[in-house]
């Protein structure tokens, strides 16, 4: 049948790790896997820069400006998994601390404590986690306030047909977006 479609289509079937509009075309199972580029472009990212000639202050500008934001378009549509989240913070300390081939230094605030306000002593990273859940809120809110939208229509049709999105139980089949 998948071959008689794509026979009259003319279109190719999708492979396991394409992506479209640079983001996962298909989410399986292994769905650290489907997002693992993005780990491997922070990672070019972090190599490409020469640490050792980067004030601590243009750390953190690099790290705020590009590494956060190459995150935010995905977390805007998929719940990133945690480990793939503990493993992109790891690298941002490491990049942050100073790590060169097996040498790392030694790390003198945890994490949490950088992603604190600078207000209160901290850095102002953004907590990968929370920021996460704060753009998929934001897709929530902007299908409360446009219940006529295509993609609350979808969803609703799907995954919430007698309730409210705010009723909506949690769904393990269906699309991982």
């Amino acid at each position: 049948m998948k071959d008689q479609i794509k026979a009259i289509l003319g279109v190719p079937a999708i492979q396991q790790y394409e992506k479209y509009l640079g983001l996962p075309a298909l989410v399986g199972r292994a769905k650290k896997q489907s997002f693992i580029y993005i780990k491997e472009r922070v990672w070019k990212k972090l190599q490409g820069w020469k640490e050792k000639l980067l004030s601590q202050a243009g750390r953190k500008v690099l790290i705020k400006s590009v590494i956060q934001a190459i995150l935010t378009y995905t977390m805007s549509c998929f719940k990133l998994p945690k480990g793939l989240i503990k493993e992109l913070e790891i690298m941002i300390c490491k990049f942050w601390w100073g790590y060169s081939g097996g040498n790392r230094k030694i790390h003198w605030v945890k994490w949490d404590r950088l992603c604190e306000a600078k207000e209160v002593g901290g850095m102002g990273f953004k907590e990968i986690e929370k920021f996460n859940d704060a753009l998929l809120a934001k897709q929530v809110w902007q299908m409360i306030n446009n219940p006529n939208s295509l993609c609350h229509r979808v969803f609703k049709a799907r995954f919430f047909p007698n309730c409210s999105i705010l009723e909506a139980r949690e769904s393990t089949v269906g699309s991982y977006a």
